[in-house]
């Protein structure tokens, strides 16, 4: 797969994964635009970390309006004029929806989904890292921010599993499966080179990259 058929790259993966270093480390070598989700301004998101209950509908909800602001920006813009790296799915909201919501609360942000998001455009390439439980908590006490120190009790893994799940089933777009235990994508030089090398060489629907030590 030549990169310069690849105008619209996802790279996902759950918590602690690294996907939004390694999709800006991507889209710095390839010399093209980012794509970036902010968290930071989704004002009830730090609220949501402290009272999941309380402030899941309201944190999917300003999710699903940012989504669905980016989506008019790729369908009506010029973001897609030029290739696109991008640190999220659309489909991502959805399945934290399934995550964070009760049953009322996920029909109705289904309903509005249907409303609010437009067709969002398929990637030419997903790249979905993966890693094991350990290590996504591992990594994510290490960056010590402070919404990630104040992750609820065994919400990591729920995440984790619906990610599994979801990349389990994923057929919408050509899958590279990438386990990150063992591999430095966004420092180290050697990993990235075999990184860029499965993109190259990757074909038909779906792919693994797995580096055993």
């Amino acid at each position: 797969m030549s990169q310069s058929h690849l105008r619209y790259v996802v790279v996902e993966g759950p918590i602690g994964s690294g996907k939004s270093a390694l999709a800006r480390r991507l889209a710095n070598y390839w010399g093209v635009q980012l794509l970036a989700e902010d968290p930071a301004s989704n004002p009830f998101l730090p609220r949501f970390y402290r009272n999941v209950a309380s402030h899941g509908l309201a944190t999917q909800l300003t999710f699903l309006m940012q989504r669905a602001d980016m989506t008019r920006g790729m369908l009506l813009g010029d973001s897609l004029a030029s290739p696109v790296v991008s640190d999220f799915l659309f489909e991502k909201d959805a399945l934290f929806a399934r995550v964070n919501l009760d049953e009322q609360e996920l029909a109705l942000y289904q309903r509005l989904a249907q409303q609010l998001l437009p067709q969002y455009p398929v990637p030419d390439l997903v790249i979905y890292l993966q890693a094991s439980e350990q290590v996504l908590l591992d990594r994510s006490a290490a960056r010590a921010s402070e919404l990630e120190q104040d992750f609820p009790e065994g919400y990591l893994k729920r995440v984790h599993a619906a990610y599994s799940e979801f990349f389990h089933q994923y057929e919408a777009a050509p899958l590279l499966i990438v386990n990150t235990d063992h591999l430095e994508l966004v420092d180290g030089n050697e990993d990235f080179e075999l990184l860029l090398r499965c993109i190259s060489e990757m074909r038909g629907q779906r792919s693994y990259f797995n580096k055993s030590v």
